[in-house]
């Protein structure tokens, strides 16, 4: 896992603040499938990796110990303090904002919540179109605006990595009503990654949100699947005694 990338002048990202999930400026568009592997402990890493890199500077997530992830993605100590722990000293720790919280609503207009939860609040689908979301929007204080969630506070801090896009939108008149319906994107810069590898990128960083918003999740599932079978079987062991129990009774 890569060491930490300063980001000029934005350490963090992904301020997800409460709103609608029909996408903005009047459009009404579906939601992107996210199509995450939440036991694909590479993805994970990979995810674990760009949230500290891109995110951790503005974002803490004060509701998972590095010592957690390390167990479940399968990270030694050495590991963790060596990619991820930028702003920790124990593993016991939690993931902490770097970004004074007072620097961060002077500069944002509010200060960029904590995204322990966001994947329980949002849902995956919500945070993989959010973050891809980003287009020029001029007179817009970050120069940029969102389709899922206009008039964000949040700067397209993924710019470098995804290049620059225009949306597009098509009016519709009814009842004398106009209203803009979002149809796609125009790209007009290119970023250092490529569509595909973009996608994957932000597959990955999601991946982890939905993670350390329910570390114990896969645990949890697996242990449904043994309650279920040992439910099943003593059904059946049930069944059969009272069938054995009943059978001279006419």
């Amino acid at each position: 896992m890569g060491k930490f990338n300063v980001i000029t002048g934005l350490a963090g990202a992904f301020v997800l603040l409460a709103a609608s999930q029909s996408f903005a400026a009047g459009g009404g568009g579906a939601l992107e499938h996210a199509n995450i592997e939440p036991g694909n402990i590479a993805s994970l890493q990979r995810g674990a990796r760009n949230f500290m890199n891109y995110c951790s500077g503005c974002h803490s997530a004060q509701y998972v110990r590095f010592s957690t992830i390390g167990r479940d993605l399968e990270l030694s100590d050495e590991q963790l303090s060596e990619n991820l722990m930028f702003n920790a000293e124990k593993t016991h720790e939690v993931i902490r904002v770097s970004m004074p919280e007072a620097d961060a609503g002077r500069w944002f207009g509010v200060a960029p919540p904590d995204l322990s939860l966001i994947g329980r609040a949002k849902g995956a689908d919500y945070i993989y179109s959010f973050l891809k979301g980003f287009y020029v929007q001029p007179g817009s204080p970050t120069g940029v605006d969102n389709t899922v969630l206009s008039g964000t506070s949040m700067p397209h801090v993924l710019w470098e990595l995804q290049g620059y896009q225009q949306a597009v939108f098509s009016e519709h008149t009814e009842g004398g009503v106009t209203t803009q319906h979002f149809e796609g994107f125009e790209v007009l810069t290119e970023g250092s990654m490529d569509a595909k590898a973009f996608d994957e990128f932000v597959r990955d960083t999601v991946n982890f949100l939905v993670y350390i918003a329910e570390p114990i999740r896969s645990e949890r599932r697996t242990l449904g699947v043994w309650v279920l079978m040992y439910l099943i079987f003593f059904w059946i062991i049930a069944v059969m005694l009272k069938k054995q129990i009943w059978k001279d009774v006419k």
